[in-house]
C-alpha cells in the first residue's frame, strides 16, 4: 500500500455514529467548568472532555527556530525535510540519531528508524556511519532483537552510544554536545525530550512525572487534578505503565468512551480493564520484528500492570512479519475510524 492511500476520515463516525465533528483548533480547556474554547472564539460547553492532544518538545538549548536538525517525531513537513537531507548525504557521510530519555512517544520507534537508516545508507551511501546517542542506560524495547540488529546486521553502519545526553547544540557547525562528548554529523536527526501537549499544561492538568504529563485514573482515564475530573486524558499525554503508542491510545479510547457511558448512566467504570498493545518494527526495509503486550489493572497499585505471560516479541526478523505489519495498519486504522 502507498503513502497516499494511507488516508483516514470522520465520514463513518459522523454517518454511523450521528457523531458532530467541529474542526478548529482549541486553546483553552476549563477543567471544571466543562468549557472548550476554540482559536474563533468558540466555546463549547460538554458534561465530559476527552483530550488527546499528543506530544510536545523540550527546548533544545542552542537549536532556537533551525531546522537543520529535525526531529521528524511528529508526521508533517519535518518528515520530509529529514528524507531530503537523507537523499542529499555526502559520500560517506554521517548521520546522527538522538534518543530521549523515557518516556517518550513509541518506544521502539527511535531504534527502528535506526535501522531503517543504517539499511537505507548500505543501499545508497555505501561507506556512510550512523552514530545513534541514546540518552537511556540502553536499549529500552525489544532489547535483544535491537542489540542483535545493532551490533550484527547493521554493525557496520551504526555505532550506537548509551547513557549520551545531549545537553545543547549548535546547528551552524552541525555539533551536538553530550553527556558522551562533542559529536557531529553532517544529517542530525534530534529527537528531543518529551511531554504531554502543551494544552495540558495550559489547563493546568500536568500533575505526573515531574509535571511532564497528566496524572489519570486508569479506570476511566479522569484527571487526578482536584475538581478536573470531568476532563480525561488519553494517549501520549497520559502518565500511565503503559507504553505510548498508537495501539495503546486506541485502547485506552475504548476504556474512557466505556467508562463514560456508565458514569453518565449513574453507574461506576468496569473495576478491571484489560488493555493490549501490539506493534512491528522494522529492521529493514523489507523486514520487520514484532512486540506484543497485555496490561491488567491493578487494584493495589491502581495502575495498569503488564501480564508477562500474554507479552513478548519475536525472536528476530523476517519478510512474513514485515507483510503482516500492513495488514495490522490497516485492521487498527479501521477500527480507530469505523
Amino acid at each position: 500500500m502507498c503513502i497516499r492511500d494511507r488516508s483516514y476520515n470522520y465520514d463513518t463516525l459522523r454517518s454511523k455514529y450521528g457523531i458532530t465533528t467541529v474542526f478548529g483548533e482549541v486553546v483553552a480547556i476549563d477543567p471544571v467548568a466543562g468549557k472548550v474554547t476554540l482559536a474563533n472564539k468558540t466555546v463549547l460547553t460538554a458534561d465530559r472532555i476527552v483530550m488527546a492532544p499528543g506530544i510536545s518538545f523540550d527546548t533544545v538549548p542552542g537549536l532556537g527556530s533551525s531546522d537543520k536538525m529535525p526531529h521528524a517525531w511528529q508526521a508533517g513537513p519535518q518528515t520530509t525535510l529529514l528524507a531530503n537531507q537523507l537523499k542529499a548525504l555526502p559520500s560517506k557521510g554521517v548521520v546522527v540519531l538522538t534518543i530521549p530519555k523515557t518516556p517518550y512517544r513509541c518506544p521502539p520507534g527511535p531504534y527502528e528508524r535506526a535501522c531503517l537508516i543504517a539499511d537505507w545508507l548500505k543501499a545508497k551511501k555505501p561507506g556512510s556511519k550512523l552514530i545513534v546517542l541514546d540518552a537511556n542506560p540502553g536499549i529500552v524495547t525489544e532489547v535483544d532483537n535491537f542489540t542483535n540488529a545493532f551490533m550484527g546486521l547493521h554493525g557496520n553502519v551504526i555505532e550506537y552510544h548509551a547513557n549520551a545526553e545531549v545537553t545543547s547544540v549548535d546547528p551552524a557547525s552541525m555539533s551536538l554536545f553530550t553527556t558522551a562528548g562533542t559529536i557531529r554529523g553532517d544529517v542530525i536527526n534530534m529527537i528531543p525530550r518529551q511531554r504531554a501537549g502543551s494544552l495540558v499544561a495550559t489547563a493546568g492538568l500536568n500533575n505526573a512525572t515531574e509535571g511532564r504529563f497528566a496524572g489519570v485514573n486508569v479506570l476511566s482515564y479522569a484527571s487526578t487534578v482536584s475538581g478536573a475530573s470531568k476532563v480525561h486524558i488519553i494517549g501520549d499525554s497520559s502518565a500511565t505503565t503503559q507504553p505510548k503508542a498508537g495501539h495503546i491510545a486506541n485502547q485506552e479510547a475504548k476504556v474512557c468512551a466505556d467508562a463514560i457511558s456508565r458514569i453518565l448512566s449513574g453507574g461506576s467504570p468496569d473495576p478491571a480493564p484489560v488493555t493490549n498493545s501490539a506493534c512491528f518494527s522494522t529492521i529493514t526495509m523489507t523486514q520487520a520484528s514484532w512486540l506484543t503486550a497485555v496490561f491488567q489493572y491493578n487494584p493495589a497499585t491502581l495502575a495498569m500492570a503488564p501480564v508477562a505471560a500474554s507479552s513478548g516479541a519475536s525472536t528476530g526478523w523476517n519478510s512474513d512479519n514485515f507483510q503482516d505489519m500492513g495488514q495490522w495498519f490497516s485492521t487498527l486504522m479501521g477500527d480507530t475510524f469505523a
